[in-house]
Order: structure tokens, then sequence, then C-alpha cells
């Protein structure tokens, strides 16, 4: 625990926070307070009532970008701690109040679609809309993002842009820093910054990249400027194909996509890991995964280029029925967590994912790295249920890998974090290191892969430092995530160890 350096009392916190928005806007409760202080990476715990702090002082619902901006004022003149959230699906920490009375500041409630811009294809809302209703929304006029991740359900837009989000048809659509045109955002001090909408420019560097993948450690995103396609709900198709070596399902995702090809979904599974959505699978073969969409020539031609591509080789094919309903029922929302806190509870089980990138040739060695340093280096292996992989974003220069690991748990809640997920953690991002790879691809970096950050970055951390000396120099804005931090609470921006 980080001992608050803000200037304010806990009661005169919470009582110029009220003063600002208004009782009905502010929530002292104490169990909110100690759901609040933690996000998903810390499942296991919560679903126990395992909550050790430190706990926020308050959680405070703006409804506006003016409000956002007083409280962040009030902030930055009282050194209150900050930290940012919409729909609190994040994994990694990054919600976690590590500072003492921290002020929790969520803008779920500013959740208006403002416009919906047919004629530049383009939608703008605020940061608390959730994306399963901005593409319901969408999707009644023919449009779509394209953005798809498995927390779709529940997840709230302005999170989505700070986490440098991606969703399932990334290969065809792109991650979210592809899909946004403009946004707002507010800085320390109150300040408010417009990015305008525009194609493209060429004034400078791409200032929307200061705010996209933030995670709120430099400001608190409150409107954002999408990009919408064409939906063409009619013209899908899905392709499974067994392969029996890993390798050689990096090489098919490899060609399709250097080729020119853009399936909407391209995956290879490892067998453990097609094994949890096909109980059938053999355990002697990978899966790869291809879907097509857009309009029907296009999609024609894709298919007809995989189809081509997997009987040179000889890969059995998939029924395209049993991909479609697999991807039918691959995202989460609230019945899915209930039923894993469920789970967790009555078994003493749980699975955990660490992703990560890598180019196309070391991602079978990569693979092939992890897996055996954690069957043998791994002090609790003998409780892993699952332990394999998949990758599911694809590029011209390489793909990433989502490790998955299950296990028993053998330990007190709150230990499960630093005997079981720490450790594999820490495996897989030294792994992607070690081979000149991405320590995270798409959930961030939160407050458990900081000790990394200087590595991952080497001499471009003086950039990543300079944002933060310039925009957050009293560190006020999620202190933790992104940026180490010292005993004080003070973000580490010197380029201490780096290579």
């Amino acid at each position: 625990m980080v001992t608050s350096r803000s200037t304010l009392s806990r009661p005169a916190i919470v009582e110029a926070v009220t003063d600002l928005l208004g009782a009905a806007q502010v929530n002292t409760d104490e169990a909110h307070l100690r759901e609040s202080s933690v996000d998903r990476f810390r499942k296991y715990s919560a679903v126990h009532g395992v909550y050790d702090g430190p706990f926020p002082a308050a959680v405070a619902y703006p409804t506006s970008t003016d409000e956002v901006a007083r409280l962040l004022d009030l902030a930055q003149r009282e050194r209150i701690a900050v930290v940012a959230r919409t729909g609190g699906t994040s994994t990694e920490g990054g919600l976690e109040t590590v500072v003492e009375d921290t002020l929790v500041v969520d803008g779920s409630r500013m959740d208006q679609i403002l416009h919906v811009d047919a004629d530049n294809m383009m939608v703008t809302a605020q940061c608390g809309v959730p994306l399963q209703l901005l593409e319901d929304t969408l999707r009644a006029q023919g449009l779509t993002t394209g953005h798809s991740p498995q927390s779709k359900p529940i997840a709230q837009l302005g999170g989505l842009v700070a986490t440098r989000s991606i969703g399932q048809f990334s290969t065809l659509y792109g991650a979210i820093e592809d899909m946004v045109v403009g946004l707002e955002a507010v800085f320390p001090g109150g300040v408010v910054t417009r990015i305008k909408n525009v194609p493209r420019r060429a004034a400078g560097p791409d200032i929307r990249h200061v705010v996209i993948g933030n995670e709120g450690a430099l400001a608190f995103v409150t409107e954002v400027t999408l990009k919408v396609f064409r939906w063409y709900p009619d013209t899908a198709r899905y392709f499974g194909f067994h392969v029996p070596v890993f390798a050689d399902g990096v090489g098919m995702l490899r060609e399709i996509v250097t080729a020119g090809y853009r399936p909407s979904v391209a995956r290879l599974y490892s067998p453990e890991d097609a094994r949890q959505h096909f109980p059938d699978h053999p355990m002697d073969q990978n899966l790869v995964i291809l879907s097509a969409e857009g309009p029907a020539p296009l999609v024609a031609a894709t298919a007809q280029a995989i189809e081509a591509m997997a009987a040179s080789v000889g890969h059995e094919r998939v029924p395209e029925e049993d991909i479609r309903a697999w991807f039918e029922g691959l995202n989460w929302g609230a019945d899915k967590i209930e039923a894993e806190k469920r789970s967790m509870l009555e078994t003493s089980h749980l699975g955990y994912t660490t992703e990560v990138s890598v180019d196309w040739s070391r991602t079978a060695e990569l693979y092939d790295a992890v897996m055996h340093r954690i069957r043998t280096t791994f002090a609790r292996a003998a409780d892993l249920t699952l332990l394999g992989a998949h990758s599911s974003h694809s590029y011209q220069t390489g793909t990433n890998l989502y490790f998955v690991y299950d296990y028993r748990i053998a330990c007190e809640p709150r230990e499960e974090i630093d005997v079981y997920h720490q450790p594999l953690n820490a495996i897989i991002v030294e792994e992607a290191l070690r081979l000149g790879g991405s320590m995270v691809h798409h959930h961030g970096v939160g407050k458990y892969r900081t000790p990394w950050v200087q590595e991952e970055h080497g001499s471009a951390y003086f950039l990543l430092a300079g944002l933060k000396r310039a925009f957050d120099p009293d560190n006020v804005m999620n202190p933790g995530s992104v940026y180490p931090i010292d005993a004080e609470g003070r973000a580490v921006l010197a380029q201490t160890g780096v290579p």
C-alpha cells in the first residue's frame, strides 16, 4: 500500500467531491468501495470476499465532460490519486487502487450515442456507452464498428480506447487504434482536449495515440468517434482445419495474411486449447479457424483461397456449422461471469491468460519455449489442468500468442495470485521479450506487467516517460499502471536498467 500524498483527509475528499457532483453521484458504501478496489485480475480472491485494499475514498459518477474536468482539477490541486474506469472489464490490475484514499472516477453514466454519421461513416459516443448497445444501434442501420472483443456484452467505449482494445475481427477491421477517428479527453488540472475528426493528416505526430492506450495513466477519455463499416450479416463463411504441427498452423495463417487476404477471423489453437471449445477435438491435432465476411464477391474470393490452401497440404476439414456455432457462443457477459464465480467457489479451480506478440519467424519458437519452461520449471506444474495457446490476431509482420492456463488451487485465496498467476505470467512475458516480441498484445500493462515496461521499450522509454512528465507530473492519474512507482507513489521515469 502507498500512503496518500493528498493534502486532504479521506472525509475531506468525500466532502469536496460531493460538493462538486451532489450526493447522488458519489458512492461511499463500504461494499462498493471494496469491489471498486480491484478488477478481474484478482477474480479468485474477490469471489472469496478477500479485499486487502487500500480502498478508494469514493466512487464518483460524472455525467458530463465538465464534471470530469472539475474532478481532475480537484485531483491535481489536492494531489488525489485517480483511477478512471467505465465498464470494469480490465484484467491486468489496471483498475486496482494501490494508493490509499484514491478517487475512482466512473464514466458509466456518460452513456449517450451522440451522432451516427452514415454519410461520412462515423459514430460519436460518450465513454460510458456499452459496446453491445452501440453495435445494436449501428446494425439496425446496416452498419458496424467491426469491434468485437469477448467482453463486448458489457465493455464500454472509454475503457476500450484507454486499454488499446482489440476484437475478434481484427484481421479485417483492425484494432481500436485503427478505428478511432477523433476523441475528447480530460487531463489532470481539468484540461479538456478534443482531437478533431479527419480522415488523415500529416500535421506532426499522430496525437490520438497519446490518449489511445494510456490506461488512465495520463487522461480520462470522455468521448470517442469511431469509423464504421457496412454490415453484411448474410455472407459470412466459417472454416476449420486440423493441422498436426503447431508451426504448420502458424505457416498457414502467415500465408493467408501475407498473400493479401483479409479473413475477419484468423486463429490457430493448440490441441489443449482447442479442446476447451470443441470437447471432441483430437489431442494430436492443432486447429486453424478462419472466417470471411463482407461483400459476397470478396467473401467468395477469400473462401476459395482458404480452401485451396488447405487442400494443397491435405488438412482435414471441420464442419462449417461447428465453427459457426462455436463462434456465436464465444463472447462472455454477466451470465458467464456469474457462472465462473460459482465454479471458482465450488471447485477451487481457475483459468487465466497471458497474451503477447512476436514476429512470424519466432512464433513457433515462442510457443515451444513457453510450454517447455512452464512444464519443467513452474513449481506448481502438477496443479495445472490445462496449458495451451492460440493465435488470434495476425498482421503482415507477425501474430500474437494467447497462452491459457487452468489450475487447481491448493492455497489460500489471497495467495493464488502470487503462487500461480504471477509466476506463469512472468515466464510468458520473459520468453516473449527474450525473443524480441512484446510483453503484451492487447490487455494492457495494468499494474502487474510494469516490472518489464522499461525492458519492453528500451531506449524509447524516454518518450513514454516524457508523456508522464508533461501531462501528469504529480502522478495523480492511475498510479502504478503503465509506469512503475516508488514507495511514495511517484512514477519511476528514469531509464534504470534499460539495455
